[in-house]
């Protein structure tokens, strides 16, 4: 067993040991040399006998720091004291901007431990800093992540597994668009779209899954989350813009088959699907948002500036406001919260798409 595989396959199951509701983190540290570790690690049973007489010593809520053989030293703490994500393990992909910001920046608000993943090094470390302003007894790390690179993610989470000590949370957010018609999209923006809002939401889902399973294995009580930020672009067509949309149908296809296959292992896999963030740069980039896109493409009848474009798509919102970071969090955070929801695409959307 290398080192790496030592911390994934032992850090999250002893997480879960120490509490089976998953309200401490484990950071590994002091790491065992190579050369010291081929058959070293204990199994998770006998790991377990420790912990079990540990606890028994020394109280359920005791802090502690464990010396595991082939692992490293694991330094445990309790999670905050107050907050609907209390103690939960984040990893938000896309988070250094925009929507994906707004969304850790409102789950460490309620307690989590964040994992800033983007590929924006500048904008993710300064993303974390201010997270780690605001938060209290929760952090917040960034990770540089390729959401289309399988061992970018699988890197991932091995510095969230070594930083925090497990995942109960994984929001695949990353995502891009391209808008065009068939005249005007090109084959190259066609995969590039397609490769970051379909493929990578499958990589990222095969990437964390092995980690939850683990966890689930050593607690009866705990149940794992991975939402996926779709769209309303999901849910109906979006003319001009067949790129995008069928990336977003297609990973409503993901979602429902994940969720039947994750299920007997108490993982949750269900969509969020926005309506439109006018705020966010994805829209309100002056020189590639979506305001910009849409008038180039002829998306809005008759509209000659952007201003047009936006006041068109506000007029479709029954609400009167755009949908916000604070919205969709509210959203995921029911689908961690309840136990009997896998599966669903659940649309966020001022009343713009309604399901039947």
């Amino acid at each position: 067993m290398t080192m790496d595989n030592a911390v994934l396959q032992v850090v999250p199951a002893i997480r879960m040991m120490l509490d089976g509701r998953g309200l401490k983190t484990v950071k590994v540290s002091d790491r065992t040399p190579p050369d010291d570790m081929d058959d070293d690690t204990p199994d998770l049973k006998t790991i377990k006998q420790m912990i079990d007489m540990f606890k028994a010593q020394h109280g359920e809520d005791a802090r502690c720091s464990l010396r595991i053989a082939g692992v490293g030293t694991l330094t445990v703490n309790d999670a905050p004291e107050v907050g609907r994500m209390r103690g939960k393990i984040v990893i938000v992909t896309g988070a250094a901007q925009g929507f994906g910001e707004g969304i850790a920046r409102c789950l460490a608000a309620e307690g989590a431990n964040i994992v800033v993943a983007d590929l924006n090094e500048e904008a993710g470390r300064q993303t974390v800093e201010r997270l780690n302003e605001m938060v209290k007894g929760n952090r917040a790390i960034f990770v540089r992540t390729d959401v289309a690179d399988p061992a970018s993610l699988e890197n991932l989470v091995r510095e969230t597994v070594m930083e925090f000590g497990g995942v109960d949370l994984f929001v695949s957010n990353a995502g891009v668009l391209r808008a065009g018609g068939l005249d005007a999209m090109t084959p190259e923006a066609f995969d590039f779209v397609t490769r970051i809002n379909y493929n990578a939401y499958f990589y990222c889902v095969r990437a964390v899954a092995p980690v939850m399973k683990l966890q689930n294995e050593w607690s009866g009580e705990n149940y794992g989350d991975i939402v996926q930020i779709n769209s309303k672009s999901g849910l109906r067509g979006s003319k001009a813009n067949f790129a995008y949309a069928g990336g977003k149908f297609g990973g409503l296809g993901l979602t429902q088959s994940f969720a039947l296959e994750l299920a007997p292992f108490r993982i949750k896999v269900n969509s969020v699907c926005p309506g439109n963030f006018y705020e966010g740069p994805l829209w309100s980039d002056p020189d590639n948002g979506l305001f910009v896109q849409y008038l180039a493409a002829g998306k809005v009848p008759g509209a000659k500036t952007v201003e047009d474009v936006r006041r068109y798509y506000m007029s479709q919102v029954p609400m009167g406001k755009g949908t916000a970071p604070e919205d969709v969090t509210k959203a995921i955070m029911y689908l961690v919260e309840q136990t009997c929801e896998t599966g669903q695409a659940i649309p966020v959307t001022g009343g713009q798409v309604m399901i039947n």
